[in-house]
């Protein structure tokens, strides 16, 4: 059986600056190059955002990667659904970004690498503000896994804001994870990274919480998305209909797409 795949966590490129892959050297690594690669794999759509070389101030590079994800779109067209970023340390410039992108018709932010733009913090104020501003434009948050009381509270505090986090890690992360989900009936957990290779933790998900709060992502270009495609259409633990919700169901009804 074909399935349709969207991959929900990935990052972009224009150029070798902004590529982040660890072994890029001398690979031919071009942005059409990886189009055909994740086509050929079977990928048909990708979401996610572009992180950009360091050099520019801070708040100029989180710009400029927002205008290099709708270029990128501008290039691939619907294969593409950028994600774009925002900053705690920016609260009235990450507000109008918020309103700027969803203009631009977008309701992805992330996924948000908050070390590699200087901040450490889901559970402060500012973020708090930014936070309410995502969910009056009805966006989907799309975040790196940090310290586990602080997701926590960043759950508590926005229960009806729709939050996607980033690689399930090690068991005791994962539970974490799972009791998260419990918190909030607007929680998910993309694939991508450390966690799908361990037997049957896809299955205990899915028997805990339900098939519909995972969604299919490989971190393209750090990770290779073969082991993630083979982590989920290739476990005969997994129904049929849980593999096709994982794959895009969940990404399309979330994006509405």
């Amino acid at each position: 059986m074909r399935y349709e795949i969207i991959d929900f966590h990935t990052h972009p490129y224009m150029d070798e600056s902004e590529n982040i892959c660890i072994y890029k050297a001398g690979s031919g690594m071009t942005l059409l190059d990886s189009v055909r690669y994740l086509q050929d794999m079977g990928i048909s759509r990708i979401c996610g955002s572009v992180i950009g070389a360091k050099g520019e101030k801070l708040w100029e590079r989180v710009r400029r990667d927002n205008d290099r994800a709708l270029e990128i779109r501008d290039t691939l067209g619907d294969f593409y659904i950028p994600g774009f970023h925002i900053h705690p340390d920016y609260v009235e410039e990450s507000c109008r970004e918020i309103e700027r992108m969803a203009g631009h018709g977008l309701r992805l932010i992330g996924e948000l690498v908050p070390v590699t733009y200087g901040w450490s913090d889901y559970s402060c104020a500012a973020f708090d503000e930014i936070l309410d501003t995502a969910q009056q434009y009805d966006m989907v948050v799309n975040f790196h896994s940090l310290d586990d009381d602080q997701m926590d509270a960043m759950v508590q505090k926005h229960p009806d804001l729709t939050l996607v986090a980033a690689h399930p890690n090690t068991l005791k992360y994962y539970q974490r994870h799972l009791d998260r989900m419990e918190m909030s009936k607007n929680y998910y957990l993309d694939l991508s990274g450390t966690g799908l290779f361990r037997h049957r933790m896809l299955r205990h998900g899915i028997d805990t919480r339900g098939a519909d709060r995972f969604l299919f992502g490989t971190d393209y270009p750090v990770c290779n998305p073969a082991m993630y495609i083979g982590g989920v259409v290739g476990d005969s633990l997994l129904s049929e209909s849980e593999k096709e919700q994982i794959l895009s169901g969940n990404a399309k009804k979330l994006l509405r797409l």
